[in-house]
């Protein structure tokens, strides 16, 4: 019943973060391969129009963004912990800037011309075409550095890591690896697979030998699974995660609401609500495939509404 799922793709930074958290906590999981852009029509039956990759599934149980992912795999699996308490705290911080600023620095400084063409080296040009529209309407509206704006915010970031290494520590906040080690390196993870333009990196020395620590830990056991066979395992499993709607939130217990990502691929998926914390939220959906549904999503970064606003 506890068995993971992750819908992912093999280019994808997020997913690159949640394979090497796998990696980490020495886990066996089941992948499932997800496309890269619309349609999306297997992701759509379980997640009820959430976009973004990865997602991780357990039985009837969706969880959306890695904030919220790494915690589902720390309640389950908690040793070695994502979260130690010589941390605490300045963990999720780290991360959650890795997370945006970090990344909206190192994508667009990557996918300059030289650093896409790298990347989508052999891609036949209506796949070229198809990505940059579906990218477009992921982040329509929202403001994206130029590339050189995004070169200068990088080499500060890469600054400030870089001394945060500096007294010798092994991982970014001490003798432990933790969620920050693993929302900072999917930038780097990203950019090293750009050669023309990964020469960024190279003047730091202590953030490259912390690199290569974190990427030791791999990605555990991986077991291939199709997305037929995981909606499947949806309709029969059932949704099994524990979820109550909190009092004095606002909401109500079987309320008719939106969720919608408030930075981009602001998609809404539309439910019941079944769980709802000053950490989380969740909404039960049902679909013709996957029977029901719970998808849940972290509090931070999403808006909740209902339905009859």
């Amino acid at each position: 019943m506890n068995d993971l799922i992750l819908h992912h793709y093999a280019g994808s930074p997020f997913s690159e973060k949640m394979r090497l958290i796998m990696g980490f906590k020495g886990l066996s999981w089941h992948s499932v391969t997800v496309p890269v852009m619309l349609p999306k029509p297997d992701v759509a039956a379980l997640t009820g129009g959430y976009r973004r990759t990865p997602f991780l599934q357990i039985g009837g149980d969706v969880f959306c963004d890695t904030a919220l992912m790494c915690r589902v795999i720390e309640a389950l699996h908690p040793q070695p912990s994502l979260y130690p308490a010589a941390s605490a705290g300045a963990a999720e911080i780290l991360a959650q800037w890795a997370d945006s600023d970090l990344f909206w620095a190192a994508i667009p400084y990557t996918m300059q011309p030289a650093g896409a063409a790298a990347i989508f080296a052999g891609a036949p040009p209506e796949f070229l075409q198809a990505f940059a529209a579906d990218r477009a309407a992921m982040t329509a509206g929202m403001k994206r550095p130029s590339t050189r704006d995004a070169a200068a915010a990088l080499a500060s970031y890469l600054q400030r890591l870089e001394a945060l290494l500096a007294d010798g520590r092994p991982y970014l906040l001490g003798e432990q690896a933790c969620v920050a080690d693993f929302a900072v390196v999917q930038s780097p993870w990203y950019i090293r697979r750009a050669p023309p333009v990964a020469g960024m990196l190279a003047p730091f020395t202590r953030l490259a030998a912390w690199y290569e620590r974190v990427a030791a830990f791999g990605h555990g056991q991986a077991e291939k699974l199709d997305s037929e066979a995981a909606i499947a395992i949806a309709r029969s499993q059932g949704p099994g995660w524990p979820v109550q709607v909190e009092p004095g939130l606002g909401f109500e217990a079987g309320q008719p609401v939106n969720v919608s990502a408030t930075d981009y691929a602001s998609d809404v998926i539309a439910g019941k609500l079944v769980g709802l914390s000053a950490g989380q939220i969740t909404l039960s959906r049902q679909d013709e495939r996957a029977g029901t549904v719970h998808v849940h999503f972290p509090r931070i970064g999403y808006a909740l509404r209902s339905q009859d606003q």
